[in-house]
């Protein structure tokens, strides 16, 4: 066996870890119980919680395996420890396992007493208090597994993946701001580190997923990488360079690339703005799904051996 050095190593024996399973329960005929989960998309459009506290609750009294919350603060509410703080006691106090998504509004604007950017330490200071547990906040916990469990990734905690039944799921930290891709010259180095992050940590799920031989992956992310959108082949090599360069090419295209060589359901959910009066609805292309949330809270039924096998509704009905 060659000689791996001990970070190497570190990183080469995480990776043969079974993922965090919340129970493959079986609902007879040798076919696991169907599932639910909820989803808060980034309702944080002005300031106060209201909103969010309202769809918390909701979500709270609810039997869901677990809630994915994106944001926890609007743009114009202010990125000291103190609402920081004030929003991981709100959340902690939920019945059921939440893990928390950040979204771009949490961080990517915020600025030091001088104007200046202070959106890496505002990340960091994120990943401390929402993401410095293995496992979910909320009443009841569920153990999770990090990203930042790699040596080389320790800094990306947000990134975390669980699995109920035969689902594997993940979360992305993918801003709805185009990805925190900055075209001023030489100020790109969070939206580079971290591309390096999400290519390491989408291989490593899809390697999980093809081990374990899941139903599924869902990816929840805050920005949409519209998935279905993106042409393929010769054509997309012969379009026109777009003016303003796409922080979600890379990943995207990685995404479509690993689904084709998988062989259950991708579903990606993100908390990209809805048309008026449109609700969330998931569209597929092949194997791989998409549905935007916007700033709803949704529930979605899993059902093993179903015809569909996510379906969805809002979480207040």
């Amino acid at each position: 066996m060659p000689f791996l050095r001990p970070a190497l190593l570190a990183a080469a024996l995480s990776m043969a870890l079974p993922a965090p399973h919340a129970g493959a329960r079986d609902g007879g005929n040798g076919v696991p119980e169907a599932h639910r989960f909820g989803v808060i998309g980034h309702s944080f459009t002005r300031p106060g919680d209201e909103h969010f506290k309202k769809a918390l609750a909701e979500t709270s009294e609810k039997s869901l395996a677990f809630v994915v919350v994106t944001g926890i603060k609007a743009a114009g509410e202010p990125c000291g420890d103190k609402l920081y703080q004030e929003r991981h006691d709100l959340i902690d106090k939920a019945r059921r396992p939440v893990i928390v998504l950040p979204a771009g509004s949490d961080w990517t604007d915020c600025r030091n007493s001088a104007g200046r950017t202070n959106a890496v330490e505002r990340l960091n200071r994120m990943r401390e208090l929402f993401h410095g547990e293995q496992q979910s906040l909320g009443a009841k916990k569920l153990p999770l597994t990090r990203l930042s469990m790699s040596p080389r990734f320790r800094s990306y905690a947000e990134n975390a993946h669980w699995s109920v039944d035969s689902v594997l799921y993940a979360t992305v930290n993918l801003p709805a701001n185009n990805n925190h891709y900055l075209a001023a010259a030489g100020r790109n180095s969070e939206y580079e580190d971290r591309a390096v992050a999400t290519r390491f940590w989408l291989n490593r799920l899809f390697t999980l997923a093809r081990r374990d031989k899941v139903d599924a992956i869902v990816l929840f992310s805050e920005g949409d990488l519209k998935p279905l959108a993106e042409q393929t082949g010769l054509r997309s090599l012969l379009r026109r360079a777009p003016v303003t360069r796409d922080g979600f090419a890379a990943t995207r295209n990685q995404v479509q690339l690993l689904a084709q060589k998988f062989e259950g359901k991708v579903l990606l959910v993100d908390s990209a703005a809805l048309p008026k009066k449109a609700k969330p609805a998931i569209e597929w292309r092949g194997n791989v799904g998409h549905v935007s949330v916007g700033g709803e809270a949704i529930e979605v039924m899993v059902t093993p051996g179903a015809k569909a096998l996510f379906s969805l509704k809002d979480a207040g009905d």
